[in-house]
């Protein structure tokens, strides 16, 4: 059985799979419905996201959709610190996990209450990323992208698409462990949607099974993403929902230990009634 370790010690399982509820203190996501305005509707939101079953709540203060713009850290700073502060005052135990790619950010964040940095460019970004991340003893999320959030969707380009993205986290894998992280302290995540066309998204999802063999947790991040859309006949976020609960069975039924995902309740719903069928 799979399992990281947090900074505490807890050991966190992964005998089912576990849901990452979105929370983006960002005023540019590309879906609307995670948008939070100001720390107490996000704090509220967060003791939503928890009652309905989130086992780890992925905060993020930059959106990172395609053709976006990045923001200042000071910017990121001030959106995601204040969030992380308010739900640690209602709530110890959940498991908060901080979306960014700077290292103060990141270690700002762990100071503040985080447990897990989710580095969408698996800490190559940000060289100072790697020793925050070895100082605090904190597990982090090594994710997949081609280029930057700015250009990753100019026509991305692979001879094959599941082996690169593989051998790209097996290399990222080695850095860690080479540089002082352990083994139980990294998932990965082959970061659908990030420099990825439709086809290459359907294709690591088709496979993401794959992923497992590297010997570490899997997250898939594909909650109402355009790929969705595409295979539905071009619907916008709003609409996407089933077919998000549609890819979160899948990735129960091949035993993926994490989906990251808008919609808790429903997702979990889902999730749990596959695994009683599995």
């Amino acid at each position: 059985m799979s399992y990281i370790i947090l900074r505490d010690g807890r050991k966190i399982e992964f005998q089912n799979t576990r849901i990452m509820g979105i929370l983006n203190a960002t005023p540019d996501s590309f879906f609307e419905g995670s948008r939070v305005n100001g720390v107490e509707v996000a704090q509220q939101k967060a003791l939503k996201m928890i009652d309905e079953g989130a086992d780890i709540l992925d905060i993020g203060g930059e959106s990172t959709r395609p053709g976006s713009e990045p923001v200042s850290e000071d910017e990121e700073i001030k959106r995601v610190i204040p969030v992380i502060e308010a739900i640690r005052k209602v709530n110890k135990e959940i498991i908060i996990s901080v979306d960014t790619y700077r290292a103060k950010t990141a270690e700002l964040a762990i100071q503040a209450g985080a447990d897990i940095i989710n580095d969408i460019s698996a800490m190559m970004f940000d060289k100072e990323m790697i020793n925050v991340i070895k100082k605090y003893n904190v597990p982090v999320i090594l994710m997949h992208i081609k280029g930057t959030p700015k250009n990753m969707q100019n026509n991305p380009h692979y001879n094959d698409v599941v082996k690169e993205v593989y051998e790209f986290l097996e290399e990222r894998i080695k850095f860690s462990i080479d540089n002082g992280i352990e083994k139980s302290k990294i998932i990965t995540d082959p970061g659908i949607g990030f420099g990825k066309l439709f086809d290459h998204n359907i294709e690591l999802i088709k496979n993401i099974e794959i992923f497992k063999n590297l010997g570490c947790p899997v997250l898939l991040a594909h909650s109402r993403k355009s790929s969705i859309g595409v295979a539905l006949g071009n619907l916008p976020p709003e609409e996407r929902l089933e077919g998000t609960i549609a890819i979160s069975c899948y990735a129960a039924l091949k035993g993926i230990e994490m989906v990251r995902v808008h919609d808790v309740k429903e997702n979990k719903r889902a999730i749990r009634m596959i695994e009683v069928l599995r």
